[in-house]
């Protein structure tokens, strides 16, 4: 049996000792500040990136990893250990082309049939989430196929969905017009936003005020009845503990949290959705 390895990219937001202790290697997306270019997770962590946010003048850019930048990690793997086996498993196609250039990289590969890509379909911890869950199956000797399977049935059982504090980042992206953003800063409007099944943001509801949002998302999760028993709870946010462990009581208030976890979004995710983001990806408890 092919000894498997697990590959991932930066907006994931796996913290390096989850990622050290797993074994997972991580190909990392960049951010640009002007003209100064930051490896995200690299050269460029969470609390500095937030703090670089607050003092430019200017709103950060990312850019995907090239193709030569994953076949350089999967050539190293694959020439270290002849028998493995890598899962790449990345950002959704959706909202980035770092898929793309993983793909393109494994047809460089001298043996291509020795790297399956995984579209996560999602960003943040839900991509995180899969490649943790992978490496653990894989250090316990699991096949390629029984880590697929269940990297499959997270990406359908789990649901995030979260709030921003701004609407300028959306705005700027395209997703909302600038009229928009205008009304809603007014008004305290915060949008509810998720990803859906084919891995697009999307927006689900638009509320006045940060509680009745946070009650909101509770309304919406309890219509899944996936999530009636044990559930498992990643909340994940933009350098904001207060917000998360707000969103953290609340989901236990009204949940049957069998285990949770609290991730920073890293700078890449950050440069998308600003500063003061909260979500929260929930799923059904599985050993």
């Amino acid at each position: 049996m092919a000894k498997l390895r697990i590959v991932t990219d930066s907006t994931a937001d796996i913290p390096e000792s989850v990622r050290k202790q797993l074994g997972i290697e991580m190909v990392p997306l960049k951010v640009h500040f002007g003209d100064e270019t930051y490896l995200d997770s690299v050269t460029l962590h969470s609390v500095e990136f937030y703090e670089k946010l607050k003092q430019s003048s200017s709103l950060p850019t990312s850019s995907q990893p090239s193709p030569v930048d994953f076949l350089d990690v999967y050539k190293r793997i694959l020439a270290e250990d002849p028998d493995a086996h890598i899962v790449s498993i990345h950002i959704s196609s959706a909202m980035s082309g770092t898929l793309q250039s993983a793909e393109l990289a494994k047809s460089l590969l001298d043996e291509p049939d020795r790297l399956t890509v995984f579209d996560s379909r999602s960003a943040s911890y839900g991509i995180g989430m899969l490649a943790v869950a992978a490496a653990e199956l894989a250090a316990k000797g699991a096949s390629l196929e029984e880590v697929l399977e269940k990297i499959r049935r997270m990406r359908e059982k789990y649901t995030v969905y979260f709030l921003v504090d701004t609407l300028e980042y959306l705005q700027k992206g395209g997703r909302i017009g600038k009229a928009a953003a205008v009304l809603g800063t007014l008004l305290n409007i915060k949008p509810i936003l998720s990803i859906d099944a084919e891995g697009e943001v999307t927006s689900v509801d638009k509320v006045r005020g940060t509680k009745k949002a946070v009650q909101r998302i509770i309304e919406l999760f309890k219509q899944n009845p996936d999530l009636s028993g044990e559930v498992d709870v990643f909340i994940v946010h933009s350098n904001d503990v207060p917000a998360a462990e707000n969103m953290e009581a609340v989901l236990r208030e009204n949940f049957n949290v069998r285990r949770l976890n609290m991730i920073t979004l890293g700078p890449v995710i950050g440069t998308h959705t600003g500063p003061g983001t909260v979500g929260v990806f929930v799923g059904p408890y599985e050993q």
